[in-house]
């Protein structure tokens, strides 16, 4: 491609492709596809990103296709790779002029350039760092910031490179840069702290840009690229350097003021400190012991003592936190419970912990994350007014602790108080005894400590296990708060149902279950959302418990569904819905056929759900969860289901429909369930059958699932099923068995050595089948192969008897009032077994397929009548003169064995 006259024609398509207008964009998006390929075409790309008089819009498209063109055509390997010498040009014109006006853009330049940087440096760009650390010492703002920019995002790939010779590069290119990188991050922090008292906003922002964009340099070298960083002297002051630096940024927040722009960078300043403190941490633990006792004194004198009061911020607060948490639980610095066994390293690192954590200090810990951390906000508390769904979910926490304070709070109290549990358990105690009998519901502050003291005592449930009389506490303190009903008490009664739960499997006794279904009952009508969606979650830990009982649990249920069922309709959260349909489905799961009678509202409401939830799949299969578990409770009955769950069934099966990513494999198991409770094949449930073929044809992870399914249709109607299916499951079948390894297929095809090589491995392992049903089996198998007079049979006619007769030893039994042997497999009717109240009742399919092992060979043929008429058959086959011959290749012993056997034929 000519550069000259193909810039112009580019450069007019590229416009093309950034219009609104369908019909221009789409032919303009199809030449810039052809013209990938093409040499020269990058160099055209170049030339017009670089060109700050072009439209903006034409210039971010020509980067972008740049940079996806790097992924896919400059790689030597690659399909259309890049000629070298383009490449060459290429690579030099990059870096010519670090002077891109639009931010978005040199974002995108500094990536494109790291992209190739991780493919040619230093090999084949040796030029690329030296060029980078010139440009960083300009003098020139725009210049100097768009080197520091690609500076850091080349550093940031390079250092992400993990094969042994790249990583050895980094290091070599570590040490080689580290020193100046320092220079450069101290040069500009100096700069931002002269400035920031100024007043110029502009050259304030300016310069801790640039601080931000080489501290990032700083934290890639420091984390990556070195073996053993903690025997270089530049990386340890660096990192010892970072506690003074944060002060001083933190001190900083006071002068910034409540200018948006500026405090957030500086925010992401002091978190990036914390940053590479966490990352050295966790990927240099030893390294990290000189750093300890300076991380912990930092981090606690600022989460736990005054000192951080007007200046710490949320984040940074998580951050401290968490870095006390990963020197807590760092089991590089755990001893063996053999502290011989243990290395120096882990004693040095255990002994300066055990130094720092003494019992002063860890009580006021303790104390403060318990009177100050866990008390619910004036914010909370407004969320939970106008927002009680919201405040749910908020409070839930999920994977959000390493971010929120909360629940990183929360983490970090289990972590220490799991840690030294010996010192903090008479702290926490101590705590719970002040709070004895009911508090004054005008005493708000009382009702928030007591809320966080009970939070501390949930939290700790496990480690508390022998100190707490549990059972007691329910009894004369929990249940009597519950009962309180004044709106200000509401934030205890949800405190207290949410630590019953916590309890519940760790020490309460099966006896008072009773007492707690009906304070669930009561608070399942509280006036209070919030405590409604608590008590609903305490429900869900009850029933999930192992020492749970249906008996007990009976008398409530009608009530608990009615109460769970009214919830499920007035919650409006996407969230919040998923979670009382767990409950429910948990309730119906345990008492299975005992839900009948209740499910009425539950089953109208469902479709409407399922419609609402179009957007929703996560919600979507909360329902099919839900599904399942009802089909199982109502068995038969669940045929009544149908006009809404075989359509259900269709949908989330169907691979041509994009929901069956998330619906897919619940879809399945519902499909099974439904297949197992049906009292009779439908129309519409046959139908459903054609998603098979397209699940088949992936051979994916459900399979197992599939074939399950697939028998669930022949347990329930085969001759119909296959009539319909029969010819496409062998086709799927047969393109199944193409997975199967070159050496099988090799195997396959010697069908003229296939039957004896089968016959002989049957007869060998003949005695690693232990059940005698599969032993019977085996000998009647064996036995239609006769009469023939195949040759390969024949050779294997003795091994045939010796199994034949073996089975006989298995199944026959003598009467002993008439002498005579008979089979004792052979079954005139099955009948019915009782099931216990501990048993699962069977299935519609369990009573079908008791039905059909009535239809068993294994049952209905007579092991020693089939013997009998398989030799005579081929006796006549061959006649007396080949037939003797035969059998004389049978040993006498067993001959005699099998005469015995058929004595009266």
């Amino acid at each position: 491609m000519d550069l000259n006259s193909a810039s112009t024609v580019v450069l007019q398509v590229l416009t093309q492709a950034t219009s609104q207008d369908t019909a221009v964009l789409k032919p303009a998006e199809e030449q810039l596809k052809q013209w990938e390929t093409q040499p020269g075409f990058y160099s055209v790309l170049l030339n017009i990103f670089t060109n700050h008089t072009l439209d903006i819009n034409v210039r971010w498209l020509a980067v972008l296709y740049f940079k996806n063109g790097i992924d896919r055509y400059w790689r030597r390997v690659a399909p259309h790779a890049l000629s070298e010498e383009e490449k060459s040009t290429l690579r030099a014109g990059l870096i010519t002029n670090f002077n891109e006006p639009i931010n978005q853009i040199a974002t995108q330049i500094a990536v494109l350039i790291a992209k190739v940087a991780r493919l040619d440096c230093p090999r084949q760009w040796p030029e690329l760092i030296p060029t980078l650390i010139e440009s960083v010492k300009v003098q020139d703002d725009l210049r100097q910031h768009r080197a520091l920019l690609t500076f850091y995002h080349v550093t940031k790939t390079l250092a992400s490179k993990r094969l042994a010779a790249d990583r050895k590069l980094f290091y070599d290119l570590a040490s080689g840069i580290y020193n100046f990188a320092c220079s450069l991050w101290n040069h500009h922090t100096d700069t931002f702290l002269q400035q920031v008292s100024s007043g110029n906003e502009a050259a304030v922002l300016s310069s801790l840009e640039r601080t931000l964009l080489s501290l990032k340099v700083l934290r890639k070298l420091t984390v990556n690229g070195f073996v053993e960083p903690h025997k270089n002297m530049e990386v340890m002051g660096f990192l010892h350097g970072i506690f003074d630096r944060l002060k001083q940024f933190l001190e900083c927040s006071r002068s910034v003021g409540t200018n948006n722009v500026c405090r957030d960078r500086l925010e992401k300043t002091i978190i990036l400190f914390t940053k590479v403190l966490l990352d050295f941490l966790d990927q240099h633990p030893f390294s990290f012991t000189p750093l300890i006792q300076r991380s912990l004194e930092f981090s606690v004198s600022y989460v736990f003592t005054e000192v951080g009061e007007g200046i710490t911020f949320e984040r940074f607060i998580v951050q401290c936190m968490n870095l006390i948490k990963m020197i807590v639980k760092n089991y590089a610095y755990k001893p063996s419970k053999n502290f011989e066994d243990s290395s120096p390293e882990t004693l040095e690192a255990h002994k300066i912990k055990m130094a720092f954590f003494t019992y002063p200090t860890l009580t006021e810990i303790c104390r403060r994350l318990v009177s100050h951390y866990f008390l619910l906000t004036e914010e909370e508390l407004t969320m939970w007014e106008e927002d009680p769904e919201g405040f749910t979910v908020e409070e839930t926490g999920g994977d959000s602790w390493k971010y929120s304070l909360r629940p990183c709070t929360e983490v970090l109290f289990i972590d220490i108080f799991h840690e030294y549990n010996q010192t903090l358990t008479p702290v926490l105690l101590e705590m719970m005894q002040t709070l004895q009998g009911p508090t004054n519901v005008e005493d708000m502050n009382a009702l928030l400590i007591k809320d966080a003291v009970y939070n501390a005592v949930g939290l700790a449930a496990y480690e508390l296990f022998d100190s707490v009389d549990f059972d007691q506490w329910f009894k004369n303190q929990l249940l009597p708060e519950l009962q309180v009903i004044h709106n200000r008490y509401k934030p205890l009664r949800r405190r207290v149902i949410w630590l019953i739960g916590q309890w519940i499997s760790v020490k309460f006794k099966s006896d008072l279950r009773p007492m707690l279904y009906e304070a669930i009952c009561n608070l399942l009508q509280d006036q209070d959302l919030v405590v409604r969606i608590e008590t609903a979650t305490t429900l869900k830990l009850t029933v999930d418990d192992f020492e749970f009982r249906t008996d007990q649990f009976l008398p409530y249920l009608e009530t608990m569904f009615t109460l769970l069922f009214q919830l499920l309709q007035q919650v409006t959260e996407c969230d919040t819905k998923m979670h009382v349909l767990h409950v429910l489905s948990c309730v119906i799961e345990r008492v299975n056929m005992q839900i009948r009678p209740y499910v009425g509202c539950l089953v109208q409401y469902l479709p409407l759900l399922w419609k609402q939830s179009e957007e929703h799949n996560m919600l979507r299969c909360a329902i099919l969860t839900t599904l399942i578990h009802l089909v199982q409770g109502l068995g038969a009955d669940s045929k009544n289901l149908y006009p809404f769950l075989l359509p259900v069934i269709q949908l989330s099966t169907d691979v041509s429909q994009p929901p069956h990513v998330y619906l897919l494999e619940d879809g399945l198991e519902l499909w099974l369930v439904t297949l197992e409770n049906s009292p009779c094949i439908t129309p519409e449930l046959l139908r459903i059958f054609q998603n098979m073929s397209p699940l088949l044809e992936r051979s994916s992870e459900n399979l197992r699932t599939c074939f399950k399914i697939i028998n669930g249709y022949i347990f329930l109607s085969s001759t119909e099923f296959l009539q319909t299916y029969a010819v496409g499951l062998c086709q799927s079948f047969c393109e199944l068995l193409k997975e199967i390894t070159t050496e099988g297929q090799v195997q396959v095809l010697k069908m003229d050595q296939l039957l004896g090589n089968m016959i002989e491995m049957w007869v060998d392992r003949m005695d690693n089948i232990t059940q005698p049903e599969r032993r019977k089996l085996s000998a009647l198998a064996l036995l239609s192969l006769l009469p023939s007079d195949n040759s390969v049979i024949q050779d294997k006619f003795c091994g045939i008897i010796n199994i034949s007769v073996e089975g006989l030893h298995d199944v026959m039994t003598e009467d002993p009032e008439t002498g005579t042997y008979k089979d004792c497999m052979l079954m005139s009717h099955l009948e019915e077994p009782k099931v216990t109240e501990d048993e699962e009742p069977p299935t519609e399919q369990d009573k079908r397929k008791k039905i059909l092992a009535l239809k068993d060979p294994v049952h209905t043929v007579s092991l020693q009548q089939f013997t009998y008429e398989k030799l005579k058959a081929q006796q006549e086959l061959l006649g007396e003169q080949a037939f003797q011959p035969l059998m004389e290749t049978v040993d006498t012993e067993i001959v005699t064995q099998l005469q015995e056997f058929l004595q009266g034929f």
